[in-house]
């Protein structure tokens, strides 16, 4: 069955002629009562009293009528409310980011990029940095934000991806002060209590190079920088953190240095996308950013 034979009932329905019908279709009338048997081939039942001067429906073509009618008007806002949909998609952009960086740097960014640019609708998707990887890969995204350091080899630092820098932060190791105001704990002391980032954690990464000369002796993991600092500013242990999350922190000093700036490692924001050409929209941005 196809969708046209629908039209072509209800206009002989509304026309009670086949030749009017047909016109109104942009049909031959041959052409369209070929179509209508074939809808009542279709249906399996007779749908048009043809033996009248003005051609009627019969019984099981006023059953069919409204069926018709139903059919034709939900197929027809089904496509209306698709190509809207198309519409908003083409222009929105895609963003995958880290937890951090969704939470810091993405939202003053993208807000200083406002002021230069029109930006469509925004779709973030905040995740760790192996999963906002994979969704990069998936194609799900149109761009990934995240941090970046030569001792953090990425999925997408090579092959059908591009990147460029954005901004700059460092991670810090940090702890509670005590009451005269130096870090509870310190690099160099014996068996540092180190809170630390679990293996597929980005910042893991980083935050190993960084402090690799120094023993630690982790008490407590997680994937999550706003956990470890939860933890750091409950006084328990060391953390490495982007100073992008810990501004406040350190101007209030409920956080301090636990090492001289030596231990410090610091580290690039990187906006990674697709090297193929993607949508109009994303094109733009990209553009405006270069």
């Amino acid at each position: 069955m196809e969708f046209s034979w629908l039209e072509d009932f209800l206009a002989l329905v509304d026309t009670g002629n086949f030749s009017r019908a047909a016109e109104t279709r942009h049909l031959t009338q041959p052409a369209f009562s070929r179509r209508i048997r074939a809808l009542e081939e279709w249906v399996g039942a007779p749908l048009f009293d043809r033996a009248t001067h003005r051609v009627t429906p019969t019984a099981a073509g006023e059953r069919f009528r409204p069926i018709a009618e139903d059919l034709v008007r939900r197929l027809l806002q089904g496509c209306q409310e698709i190509r809207q949909f198309a519409d908003t998609a083409a222009a929105s952009l895609r963003f995958a980011a880290t937890h951090v960086l969704s939470l810091t740097f993405f939202p003053v960014w993208l807000r200083s990029l406002e002021a230069r640019t029109r930006l469509g609708p925004v779709h973030l998707v905040s995740d760790t940095m192996r999963a906002c990887e994979q969704i990069m890969r998936a194609g799900q995204a149109q761009f990934l934000l995240c941090h970046h350091h030569p001792a953090l080899a990425g999925q997408l630092d090579a092959g059908p991806f591009k990147s460029l820098r954005v901004g700059d932060d460092v991670l810090m190791p940090v702890a509670a002060p005590e009451a005269d105001g130096r870090a509870r704990f310190r690099l160099g002391d014996a068996a540092v209590p180190h809170l630390a980032y679990s293996p597929d954690s980005a910042l893991g990464r980083i935050a190993g190079a960084a402090g690799a000369a120094t023993p630690l002796d982790t008490v407590f993991t997680s994937h999550l920088a706003t956990v470890l600092r939860a933890m750091a500013l409950d006084g328990r242990g060391i953390a490495w953190l982007p100073r992008s999350l810990i501004a406040d922190d350190l101007e209030r000093s409920v956080l301090v240095r636990a090492g001289d700036p030596e231990w410090d490692a610091p580290v690039e924001i990187r906006l990674f996308r697709a090297k193929a050409r993607q949508s109009p929209a994303a094109e733009d941005f990209w553009a405006a950013l270069t």
